[in-house]
């Protein structure tokens, strides 16, 4: 789970048709560099076709700045940016990652509510939201900033989605069999997942470097 790095992100409705073929084969490349994770994982044929529509549309937004960061990412980042939006199945085309997060503290909020008063299917609905959060505008990379697209930083992304969202999951599950012990037990993790992640992307929102 990322936040957004700035909210001065612009992207043109529409491109050149030109250029059509050039998006085409740079969606290509994140789908041919994650057919490893594809076939670890045996999706279904039409998911991974909505997926490399979803993707290609998320290229045709970028800006060409960002379009050759992410054409010389590793294969490996790739395959794990693959894996994180394949678990992914709501997206907007108006959202931005800002608000794609005041929705997952809401979630984040319901579902720690829904603990505190024993509420199982509140807790469970809350936190199966919060892991399938909707995938903003243009994905998530434009909004992570330049210095962030590269293989070093992107390398912890995964890490910070499995402690988010994979705890998540496990705390529904938790819900679901009445466990309220165990599921507040990942409370913590997810946490701890959401400030690592903000403090690596982020930082503290709201500062100006206007002021002394």
């Amino acid at each position: 789970m990322v936040y957004q790095h700035s909210q001065t992100n612009k992207f043109p409705k529409t491109l050149p048709a030109i250029c059509g073929k050039y998006f085409v084969s740079l969606a290509a490349a994140f789908l041919i560099s994650g057919s490893a994770v594809a076939a670890e994982a045996k999706p279904d044929p039409q998911k991974m076709q909505e997926l490399q529509k979803i993707m290609q549309h998320q290229m045709m937004l970028m800006k060409p700045e960002l379009q050759a960061k992410v054409k010389v990412l590793s294969p490996k980042t790739k395959q794990s940016l693959m894996k994180i939006l394949a678990q992914h199945s709501r997206y907007s085309d108006t959202a931005t990652l800002r608000q794609v997060m005041t929705e997952v503290l809401a979630d984040y909020q319901s579902m720690v509510s829904g603990i505190m008063t024993e509420n199982k299917e509140q807790v469970a609905d809350s936190a199966r939201r919060l892991a399938n959060h909707r995938i903003p505008v243009g994905g998530l990379l434009p909004y992570l900033g330049l210095e962030n697209v590269n293989d070093d930083r992107l390398a912890i992304l995964e890490g910070f989605n499995d402690s988010v969202e994979g705890n998540a999951k496990k705390l529904a599950s938790a819900a679901d069999a009445g466990d309220m012990a165990q599921a507040a037990s990942f409370v913590g993790p997810i946490t701890s997942g959401c400030v690592s992640c903000h403090a690596t992307f982020r930082s503290q929102p709201g500062l100006s470097n206007l002021l002394r």
